[in-house]
């Protein structure tokens, strides 16, 4: 059979040509560096050690509540290359199926151009009361156990979903920390008629962008991004020491009768690198203020007078208070506010000397006494309530004083010159008599707020008058200094900057061009197998226009009966049908996308019988590198595998009452090639080479996909070479091989592999086996129970398939 969608040189990823590439190239060891630095960073596969780096099968699909499934329906896959048709009628919950394997891993589904992705329309089913749930295992190249991606919803709102993925040993995250997002994107591994639809009826910009996607440059765009930003910065900063000088040359030339401004002119004025250390001299060499004179100076330039309005203020609420006191001064209040203090006083001596009844007053013996005591107690409280008046009043002046005095600070250097003045402002803070503080308070602020604006315009003239200039233009003197000397230092830099980006931009170029070329020939291929009998040839396939440019365009060229033409204005529907086939295929399949599956929705419609075998004839040939799932409801293509013996598994979904879906696997590789040789047995008459040759080849074919299986199965759970393994099965003596890697996972150990099924299944097995493989030989193999030799090799095949069941 033609290979039609794999070149016959695997491709490798592109993180390990580029690394080789590198590794490889002649480089200067700092370009190298700056290369591995962008490289590493922007590597679209690099994953966090929590991400799975092993290349990801479906096991199994599982879903409830979702679109036409109530009740959870299950699909079991066998996560291996291989092709599997998921069939029935229209309306039984096979596309359903579909859907959800592409929801569950990225929350969306197939929508036409200008559609949301995220609008669910009625995706809810209306049988299940319960919350919708997909959920998928899958087996990832290296992991000895599954791993499950989980959707739900919480909620009504289709975009409003939570997935979870749970690894084992790795614990459960946020689908998001998986890793896949831009593969998802890139390599996208699901199909569906809207897809195939938008591939071709989509904006030139936007088949361009699909297909770019698939060159798998990302990395290296990513890459060439990150060297270009950092060659702007440095461009930048060399542009503004550039744009600068000219400016700072006029500023020096503004003193020119001044020394220090002559030699700046000649350090900045070269025609090379500037002389930094006479700058540096410059700079360094600027004389601290003379004497202490312009410290001075600025000190008396930037003193701060005492707020005026302020104290102007607490001075005139200190005298109101002051004022209110003297109205209450003879009046009862104050009476009985005198009397209570001289009360307070004589009971204060009465607790100091409780033995001592003569009255502090008067004299007057045996006059204080525990019944005195109580008595004047209780009077003390009564002339407070009468004297409350006068005691606002005092307080008022107090707090009124507090303030005021809070006002007379003192900064911690005053100027020389204000050392009078501001000792008389701070003195105030001392005053304790009200009427004393307001008077000298309002005075000394006076007076202190003439002499620091006097003093304060004196030192602005006086330092405007002194070599201030100079100050200020050796300041930006410096700036520009140290913005230069940058832009020397990373002159190296710079360097190396632009030949990583012409040694990245020569590599990129070469890829492209051979990723291009590889893409077109496999859907030049595929479109050959998909033709059948059309007279449209396709050309070519290219690319117009950078991934950036405003007009950019996917260019199919075809020619119909020898004559060129664009492809899409001479293909019939099927014929674009099969076209966006070809172009999406090698997309999905690319060596780059850590997607061991292919979810193929409908592809069959408008596809005449003809082209049905040959997209039989695709699927096959890509089911030998990735696992395969197409959803049909058109038995054409059954029948085309069968027709033509493609191996494949199908599988039937049925649709009962109240969304109750069924999916029920009624075909397998292994099963397909025994109930042909069975049939072979059952029928009479045949030419003795039916049974001779045709009946034991089939039997091979069983055992065959049976080791098969088991061979992918310890590939996974060891992570062996999956080149070993994909060599195996296209070489010519691959059943051997295949043996091999299946008993031992070791493909050298091919002498081994008689005794290994004699060790595990006895000298029959070895014997079955061993007559198998001669139904190829011309001289054939002779079977005396026709019947009972096809349910041996069936028992056979079913032991080998699982590597861990033996005799």
């Amino acid at each position: 059979m033609t290979e039609t969608a794999q070149p016959q040189h695997p491709e490798h990823p592109l993180v390990e040509t580029v690394a080789a590439r590198l590794a490889g190239a002649a480089l200067p060891e700092p370009v190298k560096e700056l290369l591995h630095t962008v490289l590493d960073s922007g590597s679209t596969t690099a994953a966090a050690d929590d991400c799975p780096s092993g290349r990801v099968y479906l096991d199994s699909l599982s879903v409830n509540g979702f679109r036409g499934i109530g009740p959870r329906a299950h699909l079991k896959l066998s996560p291996r290359p291989g092709v599997s048709l998921v069939v029935g009628r229209n309306g039984s919950g096979k596309s359903s199926l579909a859907d959800a394997a592409e929801v569950a891993f990225t929350g969306a589904k197939a929508h036409r151009h200008g559609q949301g992705a995220t609008r669910g329309g009625s995706w809810r089913n209306l049988h299940d009361g319960g919350s919708p749930r997909i959920e998928v295992k899958l087996a990832i190249e290296g992991d000895t156990n599954r791993s499950t991606l989980t959707r739900s919803w919480s909620s009504e709102e289709f975009a409003a979903s939570e997935a979870t993925f749970k690894r084992p040993g790795h614990g459960t995250v946020s689908l998001s920390e998986a890793g896949w997002g831009a593969a998802l994107a890139d390599y996208r591994p699901f199909l569906s008629y809207v897809d195939l639809d938008n591939m071709i009826s989509g904006k030139p910009s936007q088949r361009y962008d699909t297909i770019a996607t698939i060159l798998g440059m990302g990395q290296l765009s990513t890459a060439h991004s990150r060297l270009k930003e950092q060659e702007k910065i440095l461009i930048t900063a060399e542009k503004e020491v550039k744009e600068a000088l000219p400016g700072l040359k006029e500023a020096l030339y503004s003193l020119e009768n001044d020394d220090r401004s002559v030699q700046a002119l000649v350090a900045v004025d070269t025609s090379g690198t500037p002389d930094f250390g006479i700058i540096d001299g410059l700079v360094a060499g600027l004389p601290p203020a003379d004497g202490g004179v312009l410290a001075e100076l600025r000190i008396e330039a930037e003193v701060q007078a005492p707020d005026v309005e302020k104290v102007d203020e607490a001075v005139h609420r200190l005298r109101l208070a002051l004022a209110d006191v003297d109205d209450v001064r003879g009046t009862d209040a104050e009476s009985a506010r005198l009397r209570a203090d001289l009360l307070e006083k004589a009971l204060a001596h009465s607790v100091r000397q409780p033995d001592d009844d003569i009255c502090p007053a008067c004299g007057t013996e045996r006059a204080i006494g525990p019944d005195w005591y109580e008595r004047a107690s209780h009077q003390v409280t009564e002339l407070r309530r009468e004297a409350k008046t006068a005691e606002d009043a005092h307080d008022a002046v107090r707090s009124a004083a507090r303030i005021l005095r809070n006002l007379a600070d003192r900064p911690g250097r005053p100027p020389r010159a204000l050392a009078g003045p501001w000792e008389a402002w701070a003195s105030c803070r001392e005053i304790t008599e009200p009427v004393e503080l307001a008077g000298r308070a309002e005075e000394a602020a006076k007076t202190l707020t003439t002499a620091c604006a006097m003093v304060k315009d004196r030192a602005v003239k006086e330092l405007e008058r002194r070599d201030e200039r100079w100050r200020l233009l050796v300041t930006r003197l410096a700036a520009w200094t140290e913005k230069a000397r940058d832009v020397e230092r990373n002159k190296p830099r710079l360097r190396d900057l632009r030949k990583a980006l012409t040694w990245l931009k020569s590599l990129s170029a070469e890829l492209r061009a051979r990723r291009m070329e590889r893409f077109t020939n496999a859907s030049q291929r595929i479109w050959e197998s998909l033709r059948q009998e059309s007279n449209v040839d396709l050309t070519a396939v290219s690319l117009e226009g950078g991934e950036k440019a405003t007009v950019r365009k996917l260019v199919m060229d075809a020619s119909v009966d020898g004559k060129s033409a664009s492809a899409l204005d001479v293909m019939s529907q099927g014929e674009q049908h099969s076209l966006a086939l070809s172009l999406f295929l090698p997309r999905a399949t690319t060596a780059d996308s850590p997607f061991g599956f292919l979810v193929i929705d409908d592809p069959v419609q408008s596809m005449d019988p003809a082209k049905v075998h040959g997209l039989a004839q695709v699927l096959n040939e890509m089911g030998r590198h990735r696992q395969v799932v197409v959803f049909t409801h058109d038995t054409r293509l059954q029948k085309a595998f069968t027709s033509q013996e493609l191996p494949v598994s199908v599988f039937q979904v049925e649709r009962a009452q109240e969304s109750r879906v069924k999916v029920t696997q009624v075909n397998d590789p292994v099963a397909q090639a025994v109930a042909d040789a069975r049939a072979i047995a059952s029928t009479p008459d045949l030419p003795a080479a039916a049974h001779s040759h045709v009946l034991p080849s089939l039997c091979r074919i069983a055992l065959e996909h049976a080791l098969l299986e088991a061979a992918w199965i310890r590939h996974h759970r060891s992570g062996g070479s999956e080149q070993d393994l994909q060599n195996a099965v296209g070489d010519a003596e691959r059943f051997r091989k295949v043996a091999a890697l299946a008993l031992f996972g070791d493909v050298r150990r091919v002498a081994d592999v008689d005794s290994e099924v004699r060790r595990r299944y006895g000298d029959q097995a070895v014997r079955l086996v061993r007559q198998c493989q001669n139904g190829a030989h011309p001289g054939g193999v002779q079977i005396s129970d026709a019947h009972r030799f096809v349910s041996d090799v069936e028992a056979l095949a079913q032991k080998v398939r699982k590597p861990e069941v033996g005799v």
